[in-house]
């Protein structure tokens, strides 16, 4: 039986049921706090999760359901940081589907926004990592507001899955190729300003992530051992506190004493991630550079290493990665230069 009490000049309703949360609302009349009550009370008489507009007094949104899903990110210590790819995702969630009603998405709702994502340049993959997320968001969320959503991205995959929209992530090859990465830094400090270029050619010689590359800063820096330090490294098992000293290989190191030390908050490289990749972009398109992204300096840089001689445990000091299967996926060995041996090439020779 639900509890009804005047709390004020307000009415509260309050229903608990043995094995559902407690379902809690206030209202202006009493009228309204028990006809809320019955309808949470219908639904959980037969058995099922209160609908949404139930709950929430409204329809309930994807932009919603979405907040709801970093608050609670957020109450767990896990925030999203505003520099990662996932914080972007969940933006374009939120701006193309953000006014929907969660409980009213369809298929066709979802192959309408791939057919926009695959229009915009996405690929298979990125489509297929948006909808992972929109997933994730709805299975974590949905719980957390007391209600259940019913998850309609694992109804659409077949229907984007034939129609070729979505793709497994594959291991990209592309490595800058006869003085690309020449052209595209020089095409960068002309039309962008140098501390672009030196950010992209500083991401090819440390093996270091766009996110990482714009958020270290001077005074992490060991002068003496030649290192940086890595907060917050990504790891798939430790979101947070995944510290890393850092070695800074090949000529990263004096990119990065050759940087002016005026950033308001230390950064050697104050520029945003997303505003980097972008840039990096034009630059191919103005160049007619096909199929080079930035996260390919990552692959280059781990290459180069493994051309120099050096060893999968050292390799993986400097890129963080744990296992030999996540590491090779970042390693494009060009068969023409294992001629030259590993003595001859090793990078601080």
């Amino acid at each position: 039986m639900a509890s009804i009490i005047k709390r004020g000049t307000a009415w509260r309703a309050l229903v608990r049921r043995k094995g559902y949360p407690s379902y809690c609302k206030t209202f202006p009349t009493k009228a309204q706090a028990e006809r809320w009550a019955k309808r949470i009370e219908a639904d959980l008489d037969d058995g099922i999760a209160p609908r949404a507009e139930s709950v929430m007094g409204a329809r309930l949104l994807v932009a919603t359901v979405i907040d709801a899903y970093e608050e609670m990110r957020e109450a767990a210590g896990r925030s999203i940081r505003d520099s990662s790819n996932e914080y972007y995702t969940l933006r374009k969630l939120k701006l193309e589907l953000g006014k929907l009603d969660v409980m009213t998405l369809t298929p066709q709702t979802l192959l309408g926004y791939a057919q926009l994502r695959a229009e915009e340049g996405a690929g298979g993959y990125t489509i297929s990592m948006d909808l992972t997320k929109l997933s994730t968001v709805i299975r974590y969320a949905g719980p957390y507001l007391k209600v259940q959503i019913p998850n309609v991205v694992v109804e659409a995959r077949p229907l984007l899955n034939h129609l070729k929209l979505l793709s497994p992530g594959g291991v990209r090859e592309r490595r800058p190729q006869d003085g690309e990465l020449a052209d595209v830094l020089a095409w960068l400090a002309e039309n962008r300003g140098k501390v672009y270029a030196d950010a992209v050619e500083c991401a090819a010689e440390s093996t270091l992530r766009r996110g990482e590359i714009c958020t270290i800063r001077f005074e992490d820096l060991d002068e003496k051992k030649r290192l940086v330090l890595v907060r917050n490294r990504k790891d798939p098992r430790k979101k947070l506190g995944n510290d890393m000293w850092v070695p800074l290989m090949g000529k990263a190191w004096d990119i990065v004493l050759a940087q002016p030390r005026d950033d308001p908050f230390g950064r050697i490289f104050p520029v945003h991630p997303q505003t980097l990749s972008k840039y990096f972009r034009n630059a191919c398109a103005a160049l007619g550079i096909d199929n080079l992204r930035l996260h390919d300096m990552r692959h280059e840089g781990t290459s180069r290493l493994f051309e120099a001689g050096y060893q999968i445990p050292e390799v993986a000091l400097v890129t963080g990665h744990k296992k030999w299967e996540n590491l090779k996926k970042y390693t494009n060995l060009r068969p023409e230069d294992l001629h030259a041996g590993p003595a001859a090439k090793r990078v601080n020779d």
